[in-house]
C-alpha cells in the first residue's frame, strides 16, 4: 500500500514523513487552504528531499496554463487536479496528472478510469476529515484507486481486503492545520503498510 502525506507546509514535516516511509508528499497550491504553500517554498523543500519520494502538487480551480506553470516552478512530479474537470481537460495537460473524484455517491467512483484519487465530497477542497463510504468499493477493482477522506491511523483497518493502490491523508495526522503530528504520521504509515 502506497502512502501519501498531504498538506506539507515545511521542510521538517516533509523530511519526517519521508524518513517514516511515505511514498509521496502533497503540497497544496490553493490560496484559500490553511495548508497553502507557494511554488518557490515547495521547490526549496523538494531540492533537499531524498530521492525516490514522489512530489505531488494539489491544484484547485486553476487553468491549464496555471497548472503547467506551477508544475515547472515547484519542481513537483505530479499535478493532482482537485476540482471538477473533464477527461479532455486532463488529457490536454502537458504534465503528469492525478485526477481527483470528489464522490457524492458510488457511481462517481467511475468518473475517471486508470489511476485516480477518490475523496469524500465536501464544499471545501480536501483536508476536511470527512469520511468516504468504503462500502462503495465492494466488488470493484481498486488496484488503481488512491483513497482519501477521513482516514486516521486507527481506522485504516477498515480498508483491509479492498486492494487499494494507496491512501492519502492530511488532517488525520495533524497537530493543527498545516502542522503534522509525527507520532500519528509514523502510526499511519506503519498501519497502511501492514494492510
Amino acid at each position: 500500500m502506497r502512502v501519501k502525506i498531504c498538506g506539507i507546509t515545511n521542510y521538517d514535516d516533509a523530511m519526517y514523513a519521508s524518513e517514516a516511509g511515505a511514498d509521496a508528499l502533497g503540497f497544496v497550491f490553493y490560496k484559500k487552504s490553511p495548508r497553502f504553500i507557494d511554488y518557490e517554498t515547495t521547490a526549496a523543500i523538494i531540492e533537499k528531499l531524498p530521492p525516490f519520494i514522489t512530489k505531488v502538487g494539489l491544484f484547485v480551480e486553476a487553468s491549464k496554463e496555471e497548472i503547467e506553470s506551477g508544475f515547472r516552478k515547484s519542481q513537483i512530479d505530479i499535478a493532482q487536479i482537485h476540482f471538477d474537470v473533464s477527461q479532455e481537460f486532463i488529457d490536454s495537460l502537458e504534465c503528469k496528472v492525478l485526477p481527483v473524484i470528489r464522490a457524492k455517491q458510488r457511481e462517481d467512483i467511475f468518473n475517471f478510469s486508470g489511476y485516480r484519487l477518490v475523496d469524500a465530497y465536501t464544499e471545501a477542497y480536501g483536508g476536511s476529515g470527512m469520511r468516504l463510504n468504503v462500502e462503495w468499493f465492494k466488488d470493484i477493482d481498486c488496484s488503481q484507486i488512491i483513497v482519501a477522506g477521513g482516514l486516521k491511523p486507527e481506522n485504516l483497518y477498515t480498508l483491509q481486503g479492498y486492494g487499494f493502490y494507496g491512501v492519502d491523508v492530511s488532517s488525520g495526522v495533524e497537530v493543527r492545520r498545516g502542522k503534522k503530528d509525527y507520532k500519528k504520521v509514523s502510526e499511519f504509515i506503519k498501519n497502511a503498510k501492514s494492510l
